[in-house]
């Protein structure tokens, strides 16, 4: 049996580098891996709903890369109790622990979303995590867009950051707003507290969230200077 043939899986995946971001690289450098985790930050997710929410993944890919994921303690795969019978697919505290990371390369990714190509899938929760980043406190924020709606756990530390569809409980705020203000948010271009602020985003609701979003709009409203 060759060199080759006796080696793991694991160890023809790893870079053999003494290093922090190598090893990190091993468990999240492959194809498809982070995306997988941002869709899980959502939650328990059944295989089906995966793949639909990852346009351009194969059956194949999506099946290996979720067994690598349980394999490294990145995830879980548990049996709903009847009547639902199905598996599904979720974080383990240590992949719960990936959102900085998701949140430092969508930051540094913005400058690069530029237009939305014609081949460009878009999902309406995938604008909860450029979201998240302009939010403070804690509370639960529903979203409405017209491409569809999600909301947001803004200071969860533990369970789903986001989920597809409306709030599943009474909403601390609601942000009503079109595709190119949550757009301009995303790529860094318009401050959230300027969009509330100038009315291209309506918040209503009278939770702690919504009277933060309403107090950091009205603040810098009173701080802008007119233009000499």
């Amino acid at each position: 049996m060759s060199r080759l043939r006796r080696m793991s899986p694991r160890a023809r995946r790893s870079y053999d580098q003494y290093c922090s971001v190598a090893r990190a690289l091993d468990a999240v450098g492959d194809r498809w891996t982070l995306l997988i985790v941002r869709e899980l930050l959502a939650g328990p997710r059944r295989y089906t709903d995966l793949h639909a929410d990852l346009p351009g993944v194969s059956t194949d890919v999506l099946a290996s890369r979720l067994r690598d994921m349980e394999r490294d303690g990145l995830s879980t795969r548990r049996r709903l109790p009847p009547p639902g019978a199905a598996y599904v697919y979720e974080l383990t505290a240590r992949g719960r622990e990936l959102l900085p990371v998701l949140q430092a390369l969508g930051a540094w990714g913005q400058d690069a979303l530029g237009e939305r190509r014609p081949t460009d899938a878009l999902r309406a929760h995938w604008f909860a995590l450029p979201l998240l980043r302009s939010l403070e406190g804690e509370g639960l924020l529903e979203v409405r867009l017209e491409e569809g709606q999600f909301h947001v756990h803004v200071g969860a530390e533990g369970g789903p950051v986001y989920g597809d569809g409306p709030a599943p409980a009474e909403p601390d705020a609601v942000l009503v707003l079109d595709t190119a203000t949550c757009t301009a948010i995303s790529r860094g271009e318009l401050p959230l507290g300027e969009a509330v602020g100038t009315g291209r985003v309506e918040v209503t609701g009278e939770g702690t969230l919504a009277k933060r979003l309403r107090e950091n709009a009205a603040e810098g409203t009173a701080g802008a200077t007119p233009e000499t």
